[in-house]
């Protein structure tokens, strides 16, 4: 598959229009319109970066197999390795050994400490899909409307927080699912255990 018609696939799984795409990349319709008709082969750097940060591919998938221009090679972030945390023993911490499920690799400009594999469809309207890696930064709260890894019951979840005086809502991204409201003594069983920095997708 060339990249034009990779770029068409990526977009139209994603649902964006041509315009919408070129909104997100900051181009016109008509330039995504002749990387997918291949009138355009070689992409600039800053494309194919902002292309790999849309969908969560690689950034060597919009790189010619051909095309060695040493303008347009790519450098790979260096990576690291963060614990993948599976299920959540009750009442230990979040990284104890009985909870990790491995290890996955993370950018290094990526501040994460630790990653969840996204389960079910409440987060698809975020682009998060079933068994996508969430990276997420350890920290006890986080601004309205972020998204965040949240402990309910020693089950971890990941939503859109939003807190207002003695209340949390944590809101699914995906309109067929009703916000859940907690207040009061239901408090003490909801912990934020941290902030959703990026994601890997697991779609391509």
């Amino acid at each position: 598959m060339n990249i034009g018609s990779y770029i068409k696939k990526l977009r139209t799984e994603r649902g964006y229009s041509q315009e919408e795409l070129g909104a997100l990349l900051g181009v016109q319709r008509a330039a995504v319109q002749k990387w997918e008709c291949g009138t355009v082969k070689n992409l600039k750097r800053e494309t194919i970066k902002k292309l790999s940060e849309i969908f969560s591919v690689p950034p060597s998938s919009f790189i010619d197999d051909d095309y060695t221009s040493y303008d347009n090679i790519i450098t790979f972030p260096k990576m690291n390795r963060i614990p993948l945390v599976g299920t959540i023993a009750c009442g230990t911490p979040v990284l104890a050994s009985e909870n990790l499920d491995g290890e996955v690799t993370v950018p290094e400009d990526i501040n994460a400490d630790f990653a969840l594999r996204c389960k079910g469809d409440s987060m698809i309207d975020a682009r998060i899909y079933n068994g996508d890696i969430v990276y997420i930064r350890q920290q006890p709260t986080v601004e309205n409307g972020e998204i965040a890894a949240v402990l309910i019951d020693d089950e971890a979840t990941l939503k859109r927080v939003y807190i207002s005086d003695n209340t949390i809502t944590l809101v699914a991204c995906n309109s067929k699912y009703q916000p859940f409201v907690y207040t009061g003594k239901q408090l003490n069983d909801i912990r934020i255990l941290g902030k959703a920095v990026g994601f890997t997708s697991t779609l391509i």
